[in-house]
């Protein structure tokens, strides 16, 4: 049996290539043709996904740390994950985190990074962030943003929020209080004047541009294009043509509820599956508001309980592995 295995990561637990691998492994010794194809949507994982790092700058953290973020260079192209420089979980998660405060400058200086190095190309995966200032900082670190006349810069969005909703919907989970979310709302508002103003882009309408809390509706307004995350990594990597002849699809991710199939890796996976007539699975970590419902789901937490699914995940990805082809058979 040919089976695309193409999940996205667990959050907390393992990555999508680490995901992929324990997932493949067992399937690989029972003789079936494995195709592995870890998937990112635009947030952790899409440096991975497009290739892997192989460069190294030191640049500011969101809280103005200096942190040491990998990115990717090749033939004049460079892929960025936003939140390696600006990401959340190098504050510690939410708890550490300056919700105000944190700044996108770090990513800027990556972008910076690369336009010196000579890329004319340049992907920006925005997920994963602890800021939420309107990409302000990254615009700051790119100054003069004349230098990116000739640049295709592409934004690989993991949402599809509106610029000023991005305080709202995604600040609380940064550690914003409820006055902090309202300041930062009104922050954004002003930006959007702002950016009206200087750059002539009106981001208030503009879908994604509230990804990474704003920062895409920044890269907007110097030229980024905003792209579905999914779409943008399915392409690259030519998924379609290895879908198209598979038997069975093997997604994924840790916590499966109705937004993975609001532009997520799983709803991708699924309708990209159905598209060409092959069936997928979903191995999850956890399954919420009836998600299952949406694609046939093997969660680990009603498998083995939480605490395992948590703590044993790689281990209990591979011990279910063997059970998927089934789900490739009729009836």
């Amino acid at each position: 049996m040919r089976i695309v295995v193409a999940p996205d990561k667990f959050r907390g637990t393992v990555s999508a290539v680490e995901c992929a691998e324990a997932l493949a492994a067992p399937l690989r010794g029972a003789g079936h043709d494995v195709v592995v194809r870890p998937m990112a949507d635009g947030g952790e994982g899409t440096l991975d996904a497009l290739g892997g790092p192989n460069r190294r700058t030191v640049v500011t953290g969101p809280n103005g740390d200096a942190v040491e973020a990998e990115w990717r260079y090749a033939g004049r192209s460079a892929v960025i994950e936003m939140a390696r420089a600006s990401g959340l979980a190098l504050v510690g998660g939410a708890e550490g985190n300056d919700a105000v405060a944190a700044s996108t400058h770090g990513t800027g200086e990556l972008i910076a990074a690369a336009l010196d190095a000579g890329a004319n190309d340049v992907i920006v995966g925005v997920g994963g962030s602890a800021t939420t200032d309107g990409g302000l900082g990254a615009l700051r670190a790119l100054y003069p943003v004349h230098r990116l006349r000739g640049v295709s810069l592409t934004v690989a969005c993991d949402v599809r929020t509106r610029f000023v909703d991005a305080a709202r919907d995604f600040a609380p989970q940064k550690g914003a209080s409820p006055t902090q979310v309202k300041l930062l709302e009104r922050r954004l508002e002003r930006l959007q004047q702002v950016y009206l103003e200087e750059y002539g882009v009106d981001v208030s309408d503009l879908e994604g541009a509230g990804a990474a809390g704003g920062l895409a509706g920044g890269l907007a307004c110097v030229g980024g294009e905003l792209l579905s995350g999914f779409d943008l990594v399915a392409e690259r990597l030519a998924l379609d043509a290895d879908v198209e002849g598979a038997d069975l699809v093997v997604t994924g991710e840790g916590f499966l509820d109705e937004e993975s199939f609001e532009g997520k890796v799983v709803g991708g996976m699924v309708d990209l599956a159905r598209h060409v007539g092959v069936p997928v699975v979903a191995v999850v970590g956890e399954c919420f508001d009836g998600a299952d419902a949406l694609v046939p789901t093997v969660s680990l937490t009603s498998r083995f309980g939480r605490e395992r699914a948590m703590t044993e995940t790689a281990a209990l990805l591979a011990e279910v592995a063997l059970e998927l082809p089934s789900f490739a058979e009729p009836g």
